[in-house]
């Protein structure tokens, strides 16, 4: 079976845009309003922006096929946790958007080769 270091890059891709629909219809189902998607900047992307009751929600979502590399959310590192919350702050600048409470969230998503898609969403994830 491919990781995702040796998986072709189309593959991966798909894989990825695959793992955000079905991570937005989980979000969607637990009551959260998506306001974006695929949010670009300089600094890099934000997968997806929502909101839950008075909460701004900046969800990272991470997709893997297997469980060999761990949880899908695992991959989510302490660097990339910093560039989440600039992205945030570059979100907030150019949406001119204010909330009371802010929250990153991951949201992982395993496709494994023969089953159901299995999503784990970690509220609060840092």
């Amino acid at each position: 079976m491919p990781t995702p270091q040796n998986t072709p890059p189309d593959h991966r891709a798909a894989l990825g845009a695959y793992g955000e629909r079905v991570a937005v219809r989980a979000l969607t189902d637990a009551g959260l309003q998506v306001l974006g998607r695929n949010w670009r900047c300089r600094e890099g992307e934000l997968d997806v922006v929502a909101r839950e009751g008075d909460a701004l929600v900046f969800c990272e979502v991470k997709t893997r096929r297997g469980t060999g590399f761990g949880p899908p959310a695992e991959a989510v590192t302490a660097a990339k946790r910093r560039r989440l919350r600039r992205l945030a702050q570059a979100w907030l600048a150019a949406h001119d958007h204010h909330a009371p409470d802010l929250r990153f969230d991951v949201v992982g998503v395993h496709v494994p080769d023969a089953g159901p898609v299995r999503v784990t969403h970690l509220r609060n994830a840092f």
